[in-house]
């Protein structure tokens, strides 16, 4: 434990983080009530799911702050968390449309822009395809196959890590590191490129349900968790963050990354608990929003 070794500022500062994660926690319980409570069941787990991946960041954060040798395994379970979470998105687009028979049957004339990010956002001559079964089926894969090997991979990790096989700082092509972390990246962009495509595809229809700051929300926590944690590692691998004793440059770099996640997921929870407080209405079968349509044209 590093509590033993901390002064006084060092000791208010934890107690802060501490207090800010159980915050984080109790609202996020009173939250999960509300939805048990208040939401479909067929939306009540989805939702569920998606509100808890800043509570469990920052407790996950919390633990390895305390505890810096836990680091490998709490991250581990943040990945596997929020590499869960990424696909339940995905699929609470589709929910709150409806379900997949009623999406089909309201954009049955439509068609998917692929050309988005993280994946083709500069490939904008890509044809656009056609909403159909098969293709909701691969943007479904797209983001499973994240919630599958991603775990998969970073268990590999800690047992090479353990082994002494597996180290950040090693880079070289003989390393397992930078291969194992290249392959997590390349699943990442195919992860995350069918959850952008989805909503593209549906922001207008769902407006009413605040799609655009849940998936506002949804993208914070996306670069919060991966892109600045990297950013962080990389800068204590190649020794930019000094290291202070007792914390080499790699334990500190893991340091900074859990205490600006503990805050940051903090003040995402606290917005989460806002926009997905409300209770929405079903949106309307894809016949009666055009009955009504033909309706207003009749009436004048």
């Amino acid at each position: 434990s590093l509590s033993a070794g901390l002064d006084l500022p060092g000791r208010f500062l934890f107690a802060i983080l501490t207090l800010m994660m159980l915050i984080a926690d109790l609202v996020f319980i009173e939250e999960a009530v509300y939805i048990y409570r208040k939401i479909p069941s067929s939306k009540r787990a989805i939702i569920i799911w998606i509100t808890a991946a800043a509570p469990v960041i920052a407790t996950t954060s919390c633990i390895g702050m305390w505890i810096p040798r836990s680091t490998m395994f709490t991250d581990f379970t943040a990945a596997v968390f929020f590499a869960i979470v990424i696909h339940k998105f995905l699929m609470m687009m589709i929910k709150e449309c409806g379900g997949q028979k009623l999406l089909l049957r309201r954009f049955e004339n439509g068609r998917f822009k692929i050309s988005t990010g993280p994946c083709c956002c500069c490939c904008l001559c890509l044809p656009r395809v056609r909403i159909t079964r098969r293709t909701l089926f691969w943007l479904k894969l797209g983001t499973f196959q994240f919630a599958c090997f991603r775990p998969m991979l970073i268990f590999l990790s800690i047992v090479l890590w353990t082994n002494g096989n597996y180290t950040l700082s090693n880079l070289s092509p003989k390393g397992a590191a930078i291969w194992i972390n290249c392959l997590v990246g390349v699943l990442t962009i195919i992860g995350l490129w069918p959850v952008g495509i989805m909503f593209l595809q549906v922001r207008k229809v769902l407006t009413c349900k605040k799609i655009i700051p849940k998936f506002a929300l949804y993208q914070f926590i996306v670069i919060l968790n991966n892109l600045q944690t990297t950013i962080i590692k990389m800068l204590a691998t190649q020794r930019i963050i000094a290291c202070v004793p007792p914390l080499s440059s790699s334990a500190r770099g893991a340091y900074v990354s859990q205490q600006l996640l503990i805050m940051e997921m903090f003040l995402i929870t606290l917005i989460s608990r806002v926009v997905y407080r409300r209770r929405y209405d079903d949106l309307e079968p894809p016949e009666c929003t055009a009955e009504e349509a033909g309706d207003k044209k009749q009436i004048p």
